[in-house]
């Protein structure tokens, strides 16, 4: 028989019974081999968690000729069997990897999931659980929805808010902002296409200018560390009806600044532009009471971002994208075809498709862990963690002013603290980078502002303790 030969009737059922009979593989079968295998499983996971209270190592990265040589095999058609691969795993690849919530882990924007998120994680994975339509996943939407309510409450939004979980801020950015260019085209004449602009800040995200390249707009930067109405208000003039957006940061990712959000506000509703507020790492600060008056005026955007996975205490990966007018996303995002386009007839009602929200179609119910320990702990506990957080950031700002060799670049506003080293190149900048990193000690690398080489350090880890921060600034001196 040739191999394209197409079989129909008894050969066809035939030939399927054969394959299967010939089928030398137990992928799914949970068998005594697998049971083993998951409990040597579940209690490295087990440790790992308990390490991140005593013992956890900052890890380090090795070249891939040192990976290749230590694991010593690629994927082969045999396999290598599952205690090989969790070998391989635990001893050789995950040493090589850097554990963020390690707490002298400063650098870019760390992460630090609560022990119950992190059993979600393995829970929600076990259930193979397709996110995105209600019809498909309506317990886990509907538990997704709770977390999202949460954040839009804290940022005032009216009830009727609502969203999804997508992977992270750049994916949330460009969706909100596919869906407010969905929104001005609609308002203009039929056949006009002229290109559009976006306007956001000098401090925004890197993902802001990915985001007009993706959708093919200009990219138009308001001056300043902080965005201002003041300062907006002549760009928006000058670009007239092209603007489809303006993008505001609560909490930039450099120096964690929060625009003023309230006079921005002012002058997106004036102008009728709609307004997209990142908060994906300053907004969870809208959940400690001492930082809330920072965010003033956000409860007016129309679309908004925090990302769980940074300063919410959740597994990587989770950004909620949040909308004021929900079906205005959906406009701009619902995909239609024949075998999607099913919920009511088989449901009986619409229900909420997470799909509708954002770029995407298949999505994991990445929003579930965060919401396990949301709800297991509560959102006081939250409070609390992020308070800790800030307090430490004060303290972090106080150690460098006691420093003479230390100086502060600015005043932290939220937990990010930048500051410089007296008298350093950036040669040396570097080379002391590279030294705590391969010492174990803390990552903690260089940044730029202004043109000049400093240094931050970025706290979100309630475990990040005061004699953390000492162990990095006396290697300062």
């Amino acid at each position: 028989m040739s191999d394209h030969e197409i079989l129909h009737g008894a050969a066809a059922l035939a030939a399927a019974e054969a394959a299967e009979a010939a089928c030398r593989s137990d992928m799914h079968h949970f068998d005594p081999v697998i049971e083993e295998f998951s409990q040597r499983a579940f209690a490295f996971a087990r440790d790992r968690a308990r390490r991140d209270m005593t013992g956890l190592g900052l890890g380090h990265p090795r070249p891939k000729e040192e990976l290749d040589a230590a694991v010593g095999k690629g994927i082969t058609d045999e396999g290598w069997g599952e205690d090989e691969v969790l070998r391989v795993f635990t001893e050789i690849l995950e040493p090589a990897c850097l554990s963020v919530d390690f707490p002298r882990y400063f650098a870019f924007i760390p992460a630090a999931p609560t022990e119950v998120s992190i059993i979600a994680d393995m829970v929600v994975s076990a259930c193979s659980i397709y996110g995105g339509t209600w019809l498909e996943g309506a317990g886990a939407v509907w538990a997704e929805n709770q977390a999202l309510g949460w954040i839009a409450g804290l940022a005032g939004l009216p009830e009727t808010a609502g969203g999804v979980f997508v992977s992270g801020g750049t994916m949330g950015n460009l969706s909100a902002l596919v869906a407010a260019r969905h929104h001005a085209q609609a308002a203009r004449p039929p056949g006009e296409h002229r290109r559009w602009a976006i306007v956001a800040g000098e401090s925004s995200h890197t993902s802001m200018h990915t985001a007009a390249q993706v959708m093919d707009a200009d990219l138009v930067l308001v001056p300043g560390t902080k965005m201002t109405g003041a300062a907006l208000a002549p760009v928006l003039a000058e670009l007239g009806d092209r603007v489809c957006a303006v993008v505001s940061t609560a909490g930039s990712t450099n120096l964690g600044l929060v625009d003023d959000l309230a006079s921005v506000a002012d002058v997106c509703r004036d102008a009728g532009v709609w307004l997209h507020v990142d908060g994906a790492y300053g907004g969870a600060a809208m959940a400690a009471p001492s930082a809330r008056w920072r965010f003033e005026g956000i409860d007016r955007v129309d679309s908004l971002i925090v990302d769980p996975h940074k300063w919410l205490f959740a597994p990587f990966d989770a950004c909620a994208l949040l909308y004021r007018e929900p079906e205005r996303a959906a406009a701009a995002h619902t995909q239609h075809a024949g075998f999607l386009d099913l919920d009511i007839a088989i449901t009986g009602s619409e229900g909420w498709n997470p799909s509708n929200y954002a770029l995407h179609l298949t999505r994991r119910s990445r929003g579930l862990p965060f919401w396990f320990s949301l709800a297991a702990y509560g959102t006081s506990a939250y409070a609390d963690a992020v308070e800790a957080c800030l307090a430490t950031a004060v303290a972090a700002a106080e150690l460098i002013r006691e420093s003479p060799h230390l100086e502060l670049v600015i005043e932290p506003e939220l937990s990010v603290v930048a500051f410089r080293r007296l008298g350093w190149s950036n040669h040396q900048y570097a080379e002391w980078s590279r030294k705590m990193l391969d010492d174990g000690l803390a990552l903690v690398v260089p940044s730029n502002y202004a043109g000049e080489t400093i240094l931050r350090m970025c706290v979100v880890n309630p475990r990040t303790s005061v004699d953390d921060l000492r162990v990095v600034i006396d290697a300062l001196a």
